[in-house]
């Protein structure tokens, strides 16, 4: 088989089922198979998906795995030689998979791929490019300073070689999975595809930026004024820092975790300011 498409739902069936019409007419034409992970959803996501979707693998978990262990479940018992891991909030143009394929048979060196991500009113998502997150330019983004983590200098219309895949279209090797490993399931939910694209690029992959479009609605099952989303979030990057750049972690962990509480207390704020309309 060619590829396996892993989508790992949580509460946004409305988004589940445009993306699955969209990936269902992208696939036309090439040998694959989609897997939708649903992590315990509350909403009828389960129940659509069983009585409208039959072409669908569906594993339906009795508890919120997380984003790493729902994906890791299923790319365990697909058999292919790509694996996408696609956001259930994505619409996939219909030529995205078909050339982002072809690249990938034609540069047997590319161990990953992301494409040209477009926010819902149409503008160009930065974070389609992304360079590594070393405390020198992770310090510098929580000051700002976004250029050089969003790898701004690269055209979009142009493929180019990046560091960072995001994993709401995040294009695997088999072969480079099998090398450098799955899903770090210590991630809940967030920086585990900064975590994989640092591994496949240590094990001599190279991961790439090309342009090729979907419509990425940012993640709709999460609140990202939420003390919870921000909490993971800067812990996940927190478990980053520890696992590679843990010779550095004295001068870093205490500004990261100076971080993880300064956001939050900014979306505590802004919980406030809107529940009492200010």
């Amino acid at each position: 088989m060619k590829l396996s498409i892993v989508i790992v739902n949580y509460n946004v069936r409305a988004y589940l089922e445009e993306c699955l019409q969209s990936v269902r007419k992208a696939l036309e034409g090439i040998e694959g198979e989609v897997w939708v992970v649903d992590n315990n959803s509350q909403d009828d996501s389960v129940e659509t998906l069983r009585r409208d979707y039959p072409w669908v693998r569906l594993v339906a978990n009795t508890e919120n795995m997380g984003f790493a262990r729902a994906n890791n479940l299923a790319i365990r018992q697909s058999q292919s030689d790509y694996v996408l891991l696609l956001n259930p909030d994505t619409v996939v143009e219909e030529p995205t998979l078909r050339g982002v394929l072809d690249f990938m048979d034609a540069h047997p060196e590319a161990g990953g791929a992301g494409v040209m991500m477009h926010n819902a009113d149409g503008t160009l998502a930065p974070e389609s490019r992304r360079g590594l997150p070393t405390p020198w330019v992770a310090g510098l983004k929580m000051l700002g300073f976004t250029k050089r983590y969003y790898m701004s200098r690269l055209p979009w219309d142009q493929p180019g070689r990046i560091d960072v895949i995001s994993g709401a279209f995040c294009m695997l090797r088999r072969k480079a999975l099998d090398q450098v490993g799955l899903l770090d399931e210590d991630f809940f939910m967030y920086g585990e595809d900064i975590d994989l694209s640092y591994r496949l690029l240590k094990g001599g992959w190279q991961n790439w930026y090309l342009p090729f479009s979907i419509t990425h609605y940012k993640g709709k099952s999460t609140q990202k004024t939420d003390y919870r989303y921000v909490h993971i979030f800067y812990q996940a990057m927190l478990i980053f820092f520890r696992k590679h750049y843990s010779h550095l972690s004295f001068f870093y962990a205490i500004p990261v975790k100076i971080a993880i509480y300064f956001r939050a207390f900014i979306a505590l704020i802004d919980i406030l300011r809107k529940k009492l309309h200010l």
